[in-house]
């Protein structure tokens, strides 16, 4: 019997972890968990006309949902079965390169802000970017020139294991 998903020939996993982001993320549930409070316990009624209490608890569970949801985004690099996928885990589907289509994979370093205009999924004159933190990565150069940057906490792995894979060694 196969397995479904085999072993990864690298997996990395990281988290977004900029507090400035949470802190500003953080800011419309706590407004609306005061406003909830306010309401339902101290019996003043928000809005004008007031808001129902069903409203409010509702509007307060979805954006603790939507909070919670944002701060356990992952990026997440893996090398498997001739492919090479990076993704946001939990926000935003894979992206998916095989590894026949890829050139050249280099450690380099970088500023997240100058260059890509900060972290997440970016885009710059430098071609597409995956970051989570730091100013470290792999720049992968595809065969039609395109190029890709995943943000790396070992970039230095990332890059031979990409090599490895491309010429069928693990």
């Amino acid at each position: 019997m196969g397995q479904k998903h085999p072993k990864p020939d690298f997996h990395e996993v990281q988290a977004l972890r900029q507090w400035h982001a949470r802190l500003v993320l953080a800011m419309p549930p706590a407004a609306m968990l005061f406003i909830a409070v306010r309401q339902l316990v101290f019996h003043h009624p928000w809005g004008n006309p007031a808001m129902s209490n069903g409203g409010v608890i509702f509007l307060t569970v979805l954006l603790v949902g939507v909070y919670i949801r944002l701060i356990t985004v992952r990026l997440v690099t893996d090398i498997r079965s001739g492919e090479l996928s990076v993704g946001l885990h939990g926000l935003w589907r894979k992206r998916k390169v095989p590894l026949a289509g890829i050139r050249s994979a280099i450690e380099v370093q970088y500023d997240p802000a100058a260059e890509y205009g900060g972290y997440g999924i970016r885009s710059g004159a430098k071609g597409l970017a995956y970051i989570a933190s730091g100013n470290r990565g792999v720049e992968v150069e595809l065969n039609d020139g395109r190029k890709l940057l995943i943000g790396s906490q070992r970039p230095e792995e990332l890059a031979r294991r990409i090599g490895l894979a491309r010429n069928g060694s693990h």
